[in-house]
C-alpha cells in the first residue's frame, strides 16, 4: 500500500501514513491473537478489560470510573457489569458515602476469572512478539512510550503510582 501511494504521490511524505497504517496492523494482529487465547475461556475482551481495571482500581470502583476505564457507553456499561454480576464475577452495591452512586466490586471468583484472562493475553503477546529479538522489543516498547507521551502527554494517574506513563 505504501508502494503504491508513493507511485501516485512520490513528493508527499507518507511518514504518518506508515506510522499509522503499521500500528493498525499490528494492533489488529495481536487483537485477533488475544481474541483466540479468550475464546476457549469463554471470555471476551471486554470481560479482561472490565475485571483488570477493577483489579488495578483495588477492586472497587464506581459505574462512572468503570465507563472511562472501559471506553463505553453508560448502556453498555450497564449491561455488561449486569452480565459480569449474572456470572458472579463483580458485585454492584450503592456507595454507602454518595447513594446516588453504584459500586462495582471484583468478586473472589472474578479475580480468578481475571488471572485466568490476563494468562492468556499474556501468551497471545508472548506469541506475537516471539519472532523479534528481545532488544528489539525494548526498543519498540522504548519508542512507543516516546510516541503516546508525544501525543497524549503524561498520564495524569501514572504521577501517583511513581511513573510517568504511557
Amino acid at each position: 500500500m505504501l508502494a503504491f501511494l508513493a507511485t501516485l504521490e512520490p513528493e508527499r511524505d507518507a511518514s504518518a501514513k506508515a506510522i499509522a497504517w503499521r500500528l493498525r496492523r499490528a494492533a489488529r494482529k495481536l487483537d485477533t491473537e488475544v481474541r483466540r487465547r479468550l475464546a476457549p475461556l469463554g471470555m471476551e475482551l471486554w470481560e479482561l478489560e472490565i475485571l483488570s481495571g477493577l483489579r488495578r482500581a483495588g477492586g472497587t470502583l464506581t459505574v462512572g470510573e468503570l465507563l472511562d476505564v472501559a471506553q463505553l457507553t453508560s448502556g453498555a456499561i450497564t449491561n455488561r457489569v449486569g452480565r459480569l454480576e449474572r456470572n458472579g464475577y463483580v458485585r454492584r452495591d450503592v456507595d454507602p458515602d454518595d447513594r446516588r452512586q453504584v459500586l462495582v466490586t471484583l468478586t473472589a471468583s472474578g479475580l480468578e476469572r481475571q488471572l485466568q484472562a490476563v494468562e492468556a493475553n499474556d501468551v497471545a503477546e508472548r506469541e506475537v512478539f516471539a519472532a523479534i529479538d528481545p532488544a528489539l522489543q525494548q526498543q519498540l516498547a522504548g519508542d512507543l512510550r516516546e510516541l503516546l507521551l508525544a501525543i497524549e502527554g503524561p498520564d495524569p494517574t501514572a504521577e501517583a503510582h511513581g511513573s510517568v506513563g504511557a
